[in-house]
């Protein structure tokens, strides 16, 4: 039964839908802008979320956490060096998502999720 399951599926099965999220995470931790659809935005933002909330606490077993969720070590460094630090005294909303209009292929809903200041 999927009682109270609110997982986004993205039409993929598990191992391509993780992959997925890791990927679109790290590109958002080292680019600082990416542009994607709704639906893939607003499950990548409270993953990254989370993430950078972690990765307040500097320490070995945060930076092996990050590692088992993030594909990139350059992704997870940047995110302990920059990220954690900038956004340590806030409680959250460190990502925010911004129209950009309809895809010309298939009329899909363009965002950029960016990081907020």
């Amino acid at each position: 039964m999927r009682h109270q399951n609110k997982n986004k599926i993205l039409d993929r099965k598990k191992g391509p839908r993780t992959a997925l999220i890791k990927n679109l995470a790290g590109q958002v931790i080292l680019f600082e802008k990416v542009k994607t659809t709704s639906a893939k935005a607003k499950v990548i933002k409270p993953y990254v979320e989370k993430l950078i909330t972690k990765s307040a606490k500097n320490d070995v077993a945060t930076r092996r956490y990050l590692i088992t969720k993030l594909n990139s070590v350059k992704a997870v460094k940047k995110l302990l060096e920059i990220w954690g630090p900038k956004f340590k005294e806030t409680k959250g909303g460190y990502l925010k998502i911004t129209k950009s209009g309809e895809r010309k292929g298939d009329g899909a809903e363009m965002v950029y999720i960016t990081f907020t200041k």
